[in-house]
């Protein structure tokens, strides 16, 4: 285990299983942990780790909250939690957060085939440890399955079929998440709607404080640290709800905005431009008429 700037990294899946005290694994690029039998104390508490490669935790049973560095997993009745490769985080502190079982794959596992190109259109390994995926009785059947054939796999003798196996279970059990996190974002309607409410009264006073003047245009990161958000997650969440992805949602609140401006002031299209936080008053001409189809003058001029 290699450590640099107080950061544990760990670059192989055989050196993680070494830390935890278990024999080598059969095959060097994927091992399925079982937390239950692994000893608490294989990191300092608040240690800082970087994996080399990903991992899926599946908490099929823990109810309650955990502390996991800076965020929590709020479980109710179990679910999924996604890292990839070089994330920090920090070692649990409570006993609990080792319940459940994981499983960890090097990107090597899965680099000859398709799901080594495409493994990045999973959102989820963006999202913080709070935005864990809830799951329902049915999809922890669902996932509790999937573990169950990965570790049926890992236990045979290794073959020229394994491989393929393995990856075909884990590209299932990505499509899953997909579908499980799709539901989610859609039954907590509640929630996400005052994340939205949120999110436009941070536009909103962003605009109104004059902000932009300082700071330009409104960035995906602002809006998302503002929030408290990963910027995956939140763009993911919108695109679910509204169509949008966080940038196009925030050139929609610009561009009303200037609707607003053009109709009501007699402001230039340039003052109009500067206040809402372009550097140049062509590129604002041009992300409007994009969006309306008018240019500025020809927007403001259906009002006259």
């Amino acid at each position: 285990m290699q450590q640099q700037s107080n950061i544990n990294q760990i670059k192989s899946i055989s050196q993680f299983v070494r830390v935890l005290g278990f024999p080598a694994p059969l095959h060097p690029l994927i091992a399925l942990v079982d937390y239950n039998a692994v000893s608490i104390d294989m990191f300092p508490k608040g240690q800082k780790v970087s994996l080399d490669f990903y991992k899926i935790s599946f908490k099929p049973t823990f109810k309650g909250y955990i502390k996991y560095g800076q965020g929590y997993y709020d479980f109710e009745e179990g679910g999924l939690a996604f890292l990839k490769p070089k994330q920090i985080v920090i070692s649990p502190e409570e006993t609990e957060s080792y319940e459940g079982i994981a499983l960890y794959f090097h990107p090597d596992f899965i680099r000859n085939y398709p799901l080594g190109k495409t493994i990045n259109q999973y959102g989820f390994f963006s999202y913080d440890v709070s935005e864990a995926l809830f799951l329902s009785a049915k999809e922890k059947e669902i996932i509790a399955n999937l573990f169950a054939t990965i570790a049926n796999e890992l236990d045979n003798n290794i073959d020229g079929f394994s491989q393929d196996v393995l990856v075909s279970q884990i590209e299932l059990l990505l499509n899953y998440s997909n579908r499980f996190y799709n539901r989610q974002f859609i039954t907590r309607k509640a929630v996400n709607h005052d994340i939205i409410t949120s999110l436009d009264r941070l536009l909103n006073n962003y605009f109104e404080e004059e902000k932009s003047l300082k700071n330009g245009l409104p960035s995906v990161k602002y809006i998302s640290t503002e929030l408290k958000l990963s910027q995956r997650y939140l763009s993911d969440m919108l695109s679910s709800l509204t169509g949008l992805n966080t940038q196009q949602y925030i050139q929609n609140t610009v561009i009303e905005k200037a609707k607003e401006k053009l109709s009501t002031t007699d402001l230039s299209v340039s003052e109009i431009a500067y206040g809402l936080g372009f550097e140049h008053s062509q590129s604002f001409s041009k992300l409007f008429k994009s969006k309306t189809k008018f240019s500025p003058l020809e927007f403001r001029q259906s009002f006259n």
